[in-house]
């Protein structure tokens, strides 16, 4: 039974950074992006889908350099990333406790839009990288949320059935990629309220998550 987490907005509080270094690198690039838009349309996405969306949704989705605007983007938004990074801890209260919970009874994996080297910069500040058996991150996947792609390779890499997955997302696009890959779902309300989110379980934050509710939640 293993539990598969997203990893931004759920393990690390790091979709502020996210919004903030895209924010500043879009900018510089000529593309305005406010943090309401950024909550609505394209928190979820990776690196890249975000600078194509971004980049269509102001009129240069048929640009002849768009591809050089994307790889700019990428580039310089994760020296933006790293550098706010060095702030501090990311970690949402209670994650650590969670995954070292869940740890001792499940496989565990995450299946991320972020890429796999930041990923494993927090894991292993927080010394948690060996609880987890595979890891995907954007750089892994051929396609992103909201399709499935992702979850289904994190349960290629545990060997496992997605049917016998549950998945652990903050947002409807993630809830998406999930349930399409045929995963039980958890959603936690660290992102958005859970009027707007539609799970199997629905809890507050990964503070909520134990292995009984895991266990409930695969049993339906």
């Amino acid at each position: 039974m293993p539990v598969i987490f997203d990893f931004d907005g759920v393990i690390a509080d790091t979709e502020k950074l996210h919004f903030e270094a895209s924010r500043v690198v879009l900018a510089e690039l000529g593309v305005p992006l406010d943090q309401a838009r950024y909550y609505t349309s394209y928190l979820g996405y990776s690196d890249r889908d975000l600078a194509v969306a971004a980049a269509t949704d102001h009129g240069l989705g048929d640009s002849p350099t768009l591809n050089d605007f994307v790889a700019a983007f990428i580039a310089r938004k994760s020296v933006a990333f790293e550098a706010l990074m060095t702030s501090g801890a990311v970690l949402f209260p209670g994650a650590s406790a969670c995954i070292r919970a869940l740890a001792s009874d499940f496989p565990l994996a995450i299946a991320s839009g972020s890429f796999r080297h930041e990923i494993e910069r927090v894991l292993d500040g927080a010394g948690l990288r060996s609880a987890f058996s595979a890891i995907v991150g954007a750089d892994d996947a051929d396609r992103h949320k909201p399709h499935p792609a992702p979850y289904l390779e994190a349960a290629r890499r545990l060997q496992v059935h997605p049917i016998d997955c549950v998945a652990i997302e903050d947002s409807m696009w993630g809830l998406d990629s999930a349930r399409a890959a045929g995963m039980k779902t958890i959603a936690v309300t660290t992102t958005y309220p859970a009027t707007q989110l539609t799970a199997d379980r629905i809890v507050g934050s990964l503070a909520d998550v134990t292995p009984e509710i895991i266990r409930s939640v695969l049993q339906g």
